[in-house]
């Protein structure tokens, strides 16, 4: 899908919106003017001028209104593709301003629910754009946010989705693997695929949100056919160094609830995020309900809350 960007005079902004209004989209959007669909474009125009067109007429439906510079992944320019020489460890000076791809993982520490993770490439030309977006640090934004941002920026940047679900999880958990080896595994496989995507651009840094010493991330792909070893760097907290992180975290939230919604719908019940008393509670009504047996496939099995959510439902019966 193509993406198209102008900057536009607020009178202009008006006499569009005058002219899709047979085709106004009733959408609630941070800084927005309106959003619009045409049968082969969605048009979103933003208070600060910025108008975004997606689809596969974008080019077309935005030479009426101007010209501009396409952001999508389709015409990424090439970078020089040359390695920073930095001190090991340390961050290339100016990294939030480069194309980057970032990388982040949700669902490691809730018991309901997959791990999924996703590394998305952003070029230093759109980071305004995904500011205007209200792309920021997943932490600081509800599930209603995280909803309405991924839903519009999944089409504007090349990313890659990775979902280890529950029964693959307990599966290699229960053979040996650590919990921080599946995320390793995972962060490469989806860097992986996004350098694929954009090839034969190249990103000017990859950035992961550290979750171990980078020397142990290594040790842990040893053995893989494959490796993205080129300009990567690790940084805690990284949402907020680069955007490409940020945006990484919000699909991949964005994701993680969908597929929780699809466990609460499998469930009959509303599935609750997190480890605290209330999974407990969730987990031994599920095991009353359908089982121990149906838990493999709902929750980590090797998390303290199983033995509590056990204890719950036992007491229920008796």
């Amino acid at each position: 899908m193509g993406n198209v960007v102008l900057n536009l005079e607020m009178s202009k902004i008006n006499e569009m919106k005058n002219y899709y209004a047979k085709q106004l989209l009733d959408k609630n959007i941070p800084g927005g003017v309106f959003a619009a669909k045409t049968p082969a474009c969605m048009i979103t125009a933003y208070k600060s001028g910025k108008v975004l067109f997606q689809g596969n007429d974008c080019e077309k439906e935005a030479g009426k209104w101007g010209s501009a510079g396409s952001t999508g992944a389709s015409s990424t320019k090439p970078s020089s593709g040359k390695n920073k020489v930095v001190p090991k460890g340390d961050l290339p000076v100016g990294i939030s301003g480069m194309s980057a791809i970032g990388s982040d993982e949700v669902g490691t520490g809730d018991f309901f629910g997959p791990i999924t993770v996703v590394a998305a490439y952003v070029r230093k030309e759109d980071i305004p754009l995904l500011k205007e977006l209200g792309v920021r640090d997943s932490k600081d934004l509800n599930d209603e946010k995280i909803i309405q941002i991924a839903k519009v920026i999944k089409d504007v940047i090349p990313f890659s989705l990775m979902t280890l679900k529950n029964d693959k999880y307990n599966q290699v958990q229960s053979s040996g693997m650590s919990q921080g080896k599946m995320k390793a595994l995972l962060h490469n496989q989806a860097i992986l695929k996004v350098l694929e995507k954009i090839s034969p651009a190249k990103p000017e840094a990859i950035l992961i949100d550290q979750f171990v010493q980078p020397s142990t991330y290594f040790q842990h792909l040893k053995g893989q056919k494959a490796i993205a070893t080129k300009d990567v760097y690790f940084s805690t907290k990284a949402e907020g160094i680069h955007l490409a992180v940020a945006a990484a975290s919000i699909i991949a939230r964005y994701a993680f609830i969908q597929y929780i919604d699809k466990l609460s719908e499998t469930a009959g019940f509303k599935i609750p995020k997190g480890a605290g008393a209330q999974v407990d509670v969730a987990a031994a009504k599920l095991i009353l309900s359908k089982g121990r047996e149906s838990l493999p496939s709902f929750v980590k099995l090797h998390f303290a809350n199983t033995d509590k959510a056990m204890a719950i439902a036992n007491k229920k019966r008796n």
